[in-house]
C-alpha cells in the first residue's frame, strides 16, 4: 500500500493538518518543540504567598546578562536572546555551528496588586526567580473581633 499525500479535500483545517501528519519526522526527538516559530518557550512556575508571587523560569545554559525584564502597566514581560558560535580557527572548515535562541513570555499582573518599585529578580542554576512584592492594601487582612459599644 502506497500513502500519497493529498491536498484537494474540502475542509480547511484537514489539508494542513494531513500534511503535518505525513510530512513529519515523528522519530527524530531533536525536532520536538512546542511553537510553531519552532522555538521553546521556558516553563514557568507561579507561586502566590500573602506577601508576594515568585515566578520561577527553567532557562538552563541562558547567561544572566542576556534576559530582559520589563513592566508596562500591568503587563510583565520577560525575554531573552542569546546567540553562540563554534568555530575553528581553520578556513577550510568541514563543519561549523552556530546557535541563536531566544523567547518572550508576557503576564498579566492583577491590577493594584504589585508594588512595581520593588520588583527583584536573580538567576541561579538555570532558574529566573522574579519576586513581585505585593502592596500593602492588596495583602491579606487578619480577621479581627469589633466590639459592641
Amino acid at each position: 500500500m502506497t500513502l500519497i499525500k493529498r491536498s484537494d479535500i474540502n475542509f480547511p483545517s484537514i489539508p494542513s493538518f494531513i500534511d503535518n501528519l505525513f510530512s513529519r519526522d515523528w522519530m527524530d526527538w531533536s525536532n520536538l518543540n512546542f511553537s510553531s516559530t519552532n522555538t521553546t518557550l521556558p516553563a514557568v512556575n507561579i507561586r502566590e504567598s500573602d506577601n508576594e508571587y515568585e515566578l520561577e523560569v527553567a532557562a538552563p545554559g541562558m547567561k544572566k546578562d542576556s534576559f530582559r525584564i520589563n513592566l508596562d502597566k500591568d503587563q510583565l514581560t520577560i525575554s531573552s536572546e542569546w546567540e553562540e558560535e563554534k568555530k575553528k580557527d581553520e578556513e577550510d572548515y568541514t563543519r561549523r555551528e552556530f546557535s541563536y535562541q531566544s523567547f518572550q513570555r508576557s503576564f498579566t499582573i492583577p491590577e493594584n496588586v504589585v508594588d512595581g518599585e520593588k520588583i527583584n529578580a536573580k538567576y541561579k542554576d538555570g532558574i529566573l526567580s522574579i519576586k513581585l512584592p505585593k502592596r500593602e492594601e492588596a495583602k491579606p487582612k487578619p480577621a479581627r473581633e469589633i466590639k459592641i459599644n
